[in-house]
């Protein structure tokens, strides 16, 4: 199930500071809670979902974490760390792969722009659907009227 958040971006102050940035971003697409310019920054660069994304899968976008190791980094549970890790499968920025019996996550293709493709591609197929949807209402709507 590919699920995302899909909003007009708000205007905010322009920034060359990626951690701000990245922030606003992760935000914007649901991944974090709500970013404002006056959102205190250092408790969400601090917290265990910002550190996720940003000091593992994008510092080390080709490498495989096991839950375990990404416990131990992050230190944090089980279970927020699972929260994450699905809410970013399901957003299909990571991938899964496998070693032995144990799973592993990375970033998408081991790129973040690759990443981001996916799920344009994956919000190009929902807004097709969706638009099938919206014509075969129009022409129930049209052949309704008619009758």
């Amino acid at each position: 199930m590919f699920k995302f958040s899909l909003v007009t971006v708000p205007s905010r102050p322009p920034t060359d500071d990626l951690d701000k940035n990245l922030a606003f971003f992760l935000s914007d697409i649901g991944y974090i809670p709500r970013v404002r310019p006056d959102s205190d920054m250092q408790s969400i660069l601090s917290s265990a979902y910002y550190r996720l994304i940003r000091e593992c899968f994008l510092e080390f976008p080709d490498r495989y974490w096991s839950p375990d190791e990404l416990l131990s980094y992050l230190s944090t549970s089980r279970t927020t760390l699972y929260r994450h890790l699905n809410k970013l499968k399901s957003m299909d920025i990571l991938e899964e792969g496998q070693d032995g019996r144990i799973k592993k996550y990375r970033l998408r293709s081991g790129d973040l722009l690759k990443a981001w493709s996916w799920v344009e591609i994956n919000i190009k197929i929902a807004m097709e659907g969706y638009r099938k949807s919206v014509e075969k209402i129009e022409a129930l709507l049209t052949s309704a009227k008619k009758h």
